[in-house]
């Protein structure tokens, strides 16, 4: 035990002196252009938060030309929009022109959706006007409280659930109607009960207004930053979007890529300089190495996330979801930059992994509020986070559990190739990548271990191809994710067992490739019952959900009701399918790459047959 101790504050303090003379060297190194560049990005990232949580993003702002008179009594609700841009009566370039009498639209699509606008404008002009009475009674009679629930909890089928009605109050007892967009009805209340009250601007049959003006709050005072109102007139009602609250996330990631750019620069430059051979040859184990350069980088990425969380009002979960996503951007930038032979080359590597992983935690937040599929993305946990809601352990470890995983193996795959024969050859990119599989191949045995490691990368990508179907038509995509399925499944088998041919790490004999695709389809299937995780977030309530996870997840469960063979049948029928797979696959790996392309063309296809079988079987 003190042995074990005594090692371990050993590697620590390697581990601890590296990131010190790193910390060094990078400060030594900064220049003004670099100090611009990263005030540029908190200045980015900081835009981007206050602009959200002020509601000051407007995409649309002064889309549409409205000529109206200044004394018109719908110019305050015209003024006050952000798509309306009001201009002079005399304007020829106008969409919509208002009058005393009348409004003219013009009739092109452009005109249409400017009226559309227009009305739309009005009515919450209207709404504002009647949020300030004294008598909030009498100018919203009709209240709505709008809670949502789950599809389970919803009415038994054939029941009929009617939608809320609103109405406005009288003019003449003191209450106010909202301009209704549809129908386009509706005035605005007087002071006080009593009082005679104008008639409001509707925007549908243009009424005159009396001429005196009347004063409106600012645009947007009663929006919501997470989303639709939930509660209020049914006029205010609205379905919830946290569009605001994907911004402040996504402003997690802006600095990021200043970050990952910094760390590929600096590992690159011990490749191309050759500053790296210092430390190889000190008595230091790669790993210390790796992790006392990345040290300061993550602990920078890390402070950044808190300094973020606690500007937008983010808690513990935000930053505990974001740091992994980090972590993964170091960690792959850390394998490009170990695989590329130039600068170039690594800009084209980091702004890839960039791109990748922005859309891979972006894009499915976008459906927080809609369905499972969102829990994809580490960043649904911080949009709901920053709306208070609890996040249960399950939904959590779904959500970074497999960018932890993965971040981990790009590490272990980049250790593999800190050396001295790869780190300062000029070997194309794909060799190199053959170069960090096959270092992590001793035996035969290995080729196990690393398929069951490479489940973290296949469950990702299947999760991304999930994503980017599911907004298509079912009948469509089950068959083009079932092909994706096959396909990551099959490469993530198969191009371990290539770089280990390719290294002449064992015999080109049938007996090797029927033992090594056997103990490649037993890891991966180990590995793959980690996907089981996935029910914890309900994601196999949708169909795409079952359609990716139910061919390689039948189990003993699945199996009620039958015979104990019947059961035993189902559950080793995926150790079959991976076996035989896998093993066409070490078969033309042995003979070489074309054979192998051929392997895997015929294996992806036994795979996708299996998948259409079982899919058909569970209905």
């Amino acid at each position: 035990m003190t042995d074990l101790r005594t090692r371990l504050v050993a590697h620590a303090r390697t581990v601890l002196r590296i990131a010190r003379w790193e910390v060094s060297r990078s400060a030594g190194t900064l220049d003004r252009r670099t100090a611009v560049i990263g005030l540029v990005a908190v200045l980015v990232a900081g835009g981007i938060a206050a602009g959200a949580a002020g509601g000051g993003v407007a995409l649309d702002r002064d889309l549409y030309r409205v000529g109206i008179a200044g004394d018109s009594p719908y110019y305050d609700a015209v003024d006050q929009s952000s798509t309306l841009d009001p201009r002079p009566v005399s304007d020829p370039n106008v969409e919509l022109v208002v009058s005393e009498t009348h409004i003219s639209v013009a009739d092109t699509q452009t005109g249409r959706a400017a009226y559309s606008a227009f009305r739309d404008a009005v009515q919450s002009y209207n709404e504002r006007q009647m949020a300030r009475e004294e008598n909030q009674s009498a100018a919203f009679p009709v209240v709505v409280d709008l809670q949502y629930r789950e599809r389970a909890a919803l009415v038994p089928a054939g029941s009929r659930v009617d939608g809320g009605a609103g109405g406005g109050g009288d003019a003449g007892t003191g209450g106010g109607g909202g301009t209704d967009a549809g129908t386009g009805t509706g005035t605005t209340g007087g002071d006080t009960a009593g009082d005679s009250a104008a008639d409001g601007p509707d925007a549908s049959d243009a009424a005159a207004a009396d001429d005196g003006g009347v004063d409106a709050p600012s645009f947007g005072g009663m929006a919501s930053l997470f989303g639709g109102d939930t509660s209020g007139s049914p006029a205010s009602i609205s379905p919830p979007f946290p569009f605001a609250s994907l911004v402040l996330a996504f402003a997690f990631l802006v600095p990021m890529n200043f970050v990952i750019q910094a760390y590929g620069s600096s590992i690159l430059n011990e490749r191309i300089n050759r500053r790296g051979e210092l430390l190889l040859v000190a008595p230091i184990s790669p790993g210390d190495i790796v992790a006392g350069k990345t040290l300061p980088y993550l602990f920078g990425t890390v402070a950044i996330t808190i300094a973020i969380a606690a500007a937008v009002g983010g808690g513990v979960v935000s930053v505990a979801a974001v740091v992994p996503i980090g972590l993964l951007f170091l960690a792959s930038t850390f394998v490009g930059a170990m695989f590329a032979r130039s600068f170039k080359e690594l800009t084209f590597v980091t702004v890839t992994v960039s791109v990748f992983l922005t859309t891979y935690t972006f894009v499915p937040a976008i459906f927080t509020n809609v369905t499972p599929i969102a829990l994809i993305s580490p960043l649904t946990l911080v949009v709901r986070d920053l709306a208070g809601e609890s996040i249960p352990l399950g939904e959590f470890l779904f959500s970074v559990g497999p960018i932890l995983l993965a971040a981990g193996v790009l590490f272990l795959l980049g250790v593999g190739v800190y050396r001295e024969e790869d780190m300062f050859t000029q070997r194309p990119v794909p060799l190199k990548f053959l170069d960090a599989l096959d270092s992590r191949i001793s035996r035969a045995r290995s080729v196990a271990t690393l398929s069951a490691l490479s489940i973290p990368f296949v469950f990702i990508a299947e999760l991304l191809a999930i994503a980017v179907l599911f907004v298509l038509p079912v009948d469509l995509t089950v068959p083009m994710i079932l092909l994706a399925v096959a396909v990551i499944e099959e490469l993530a088998k198969s191009l371990h067992v290539l770089a280990a041919f390719e290294k002449a790490r064992f015999s080109r004999t049938l007996r090797s490739s029927l033992v090594l695709g056997g103990l490649s389809g037993l890891g991966f299937f180990v590995g793959e019952k980690f996907t089981a995780i996935a029910q914890l977030a309900g994601l196999q309530s949708l169909t795409l959900g079952q359609t990716a996870f139910a061919p390689s997840g039948v189990g003993i469960g699945d199996g009620t009701g039958v015979s104990a063979l019947v059961v035993l049948g189902l559950f080793l029928a995926p150790l079959a399918l991976h076996a035989v797979t896998a093993s066409v696959t070490a078969f033309g790996a042995s003979r070489g790459r074309s054979a192998y392309g051929v392997a895997l063309a015929g294996a992806i296809a036994i795979h996708l047959v299996y998948n259409l079988q079982v899919v058909s079987a569970l209905g």
